[in-house]
């Protein structure tokens, strides 16, 4: 059984926080995730100070631009060591997307295990190359893309994994995707996340199937980055086959900030962990056969063939003689077809089923 890994998107929903961000950590570790991710970057050098806002961001945040609510949401290297700190402590994993490549150095100097490539930065090349260079497990998210756009993303990182230095050209692109989908090395260390940038998503925008055109354009895992309101959805990704699920954690669905809206609170992200585990569980094997659970089932379900009246030995056997009931320890029902005509061997009494000699 494929275990699926459970990221509780803590993202920006700190408000800025520190306390409110180490509160998050707790929660995660509460609600039984495997890692807990945060957003590192700097604000300056994500947006111009004339970039708008997208809309849900002017619904859920209170900030005049892109850049007001970028600088609020933004927590400091001394930030990070503490909540890197308190996830060793309470034994969950500590990620963060970063934005840049100084904050890439501050997350891998704080020693994250793999790296979430986030869908707004899919066709960032220089950023994605950087990324691929750390040599780190990815997760890839694909909000927003075609699949050519994930396909050049792809091409980035196999030239990365190929070449420690050198900038790419489309050829040198082309032929490290090329090398790397026939030897199939990206399989090993890069996860397609499915995702809808829509915050909330409405679950007739998400499209779960895509999840299996993923994984058959690009022969890797497949995960899912969820923002749909509740827990059906990633529950469903899941049964549809996702490896890894990452949905927003919030202590207040009704605070403001451009996420809360999109999230689930601590009980909610429970019951989602809760839900994941049992599906797990029940994908089981690919293989139909009766379980030994229901050893007891078939006996006191399934009918077999009986006596319906006084049967003397020696008597042929007439259709009315017999009827199939429970419990199905004796000859199968089917057997009703064949058995008029037959002579009994012995004497039966009603309801006694009718031996396998027979």
């Amino acid at each position: 059984m494929n275990r699926t890994l459970v990221i509780a998107e803590a993202g920006v929903n700190h408000g800025g926080s520190l306390p409110a961000a180490l509160e998050l950590v707790d929660a995660a570790v509460g609600a039984g995730a495997d890692v807990v991710k945060f957003q590192t970057f700097d604000a300056r050098s994500l947006a111009t100070a004339t970039a708008p806002q997208a809309a849900y961001q002017r619904r859920n945040a209170a900030a005049a631009s892109q850049i007001e609510m970028l600088t609020g949401l933004q927590l400091d290297r001394d930030a990070h060591d503490t909540l890197a700190a308190r996830c060793a402590e309470t034994g969950i994993e500590f990620l963060s997307t970063a934005f840049d490549e100084v904050s890439l150095g501050w997350l891998l100097e704080l020693g994250i295990r793999r790296v979430k490539v986030p869908s707004g930065e899919l066709t960032n090349g220089p950023l994605v190359l950087a990324f691929a260079r750390t040599g780190l497990p990815l997760i890839v998210s694909t909000g927003m893309a075609s699949l050519a756009d994930i396909e050049g993303a792809l091409a980035v990182i196999a030239f990365g994994a190929q070449h420690a230095e050198g900038v790419p050209t489309p050829e040198r692109l082309r032929e490290a995707y090329t090398t790397a989908a026939r030897d199939g090395s990206l399989r090993e260390w890069v996860t397609l996340l499915h995702c809808t940038s829509s915050y909330p998503a409405d679950p007739s925008d998400v499209h779960l199937a895509a999840m299996d055109t993923l994984a058959q354009a690009f022969a890797l895992p497949v995960g899912y980055s969820d923002h749909t309101l509740g827990t059906a959805v990633s529950i469903g990704a899941v049964a549809r086959g996702a490896r890894v699920v990452e949905k927003h954690l919030t202590l207040d669905r009704d605070a403001p900030g451009p996420d809360h809206a999109a999230s689930l609170e601590p009980d909610g992200f429970t019951e989602l962990v809760a839900g994941i585990r049992a599906v797990e569980a029940a994908i089981g094997s690919p293989v139909k056969y009766p379980t030994a659970a229901e050893t007891d089932t078939v006996m006191t379900a399934r009918r077999s063939v009986v006596a319906a009246r006084p049967i003397a030995a020696g008597q042929v056997i007439a259709a009315e003689d017999l009827r199939a009931a429970r419990p199905g320890t004796g000859r199968p029902p089917a057997d009703l077809w064949h058995l008029p005509g037959r002579t009994a061997t012995r004497d039966y009494g009603v309801d006694e089923p009718l031996d396998a000699r027979e």
